[in-house]
């Protein structure tokens, strides 16, 4: 399975930059893992919040690979459990997926268009997390997913 993690802006912190370079590190023996940052888009200078997703979107949508199936992070998304998560990926792997794309939005949401796309939609629970955790939440979850799937240590 390869993974592909679609995020709105850059990660600036170190300490955020190396957490998911740790996990994309893990995932190597379980497939490719890449990440795509998109730009993050200014409301003042785009005209309004409406107006940076939707440019935001856009930028979102050309980063989707063709065949991908989409997963948007959302806070009304389904909530899984690791577990449930390592079965719901096993699942579209046996069902032919080759290739599941995670999308992190932007600080004010995403697009109709992208949530248009989206195959599904996965929520970490009805917090609001920054950007930056949600990426490294995520990486995490998909790595523990993977040990999980394999019946390797790691996951209690």
């Amino acid at each position: 399975m390869k993974f592909t993690v679609i995020a709105v802006g850059k990660l600036k912190e170190r300490f955020w930059a190396d957490a998911c370079a740790e996990y994309l590190k893990r995932l190597q023996p379980y497939g490719k893992t890449s990440v795509v940052e998109v730009p993050d888009v200014d409301p003042a200078k785009a005209g309004g919040d409406a107006a940076a997703v939707e440019r935001e979107g856009a930028a979102v949508l050309k980063a989707v690979p063709e065949r991908a199936h989409v997963i948007v992070l959302a806070i009304g998304g389904t909530q899984r459990s690791s577990e449930e998560l390592a079965a719901r990926i096993d699942k579209l792997g046996v069902s032919g997926v080759g290739e599941v794309a995670f999308v992190i939005g932007g600080s004010c949401g995403v697009s109709a268009d992208v949530l248009k796309r989206a195959d599904e939609t996965l929520s970490f629970g009805p917090i609001t997390l920054p950007h930056n955790l949600a990426r490294v939440v995520l990486l995490e979850q998909l790595y523990r997913a993977c040990k999980i799937s394999r019946g390797e240590p790691y996951h209690k």
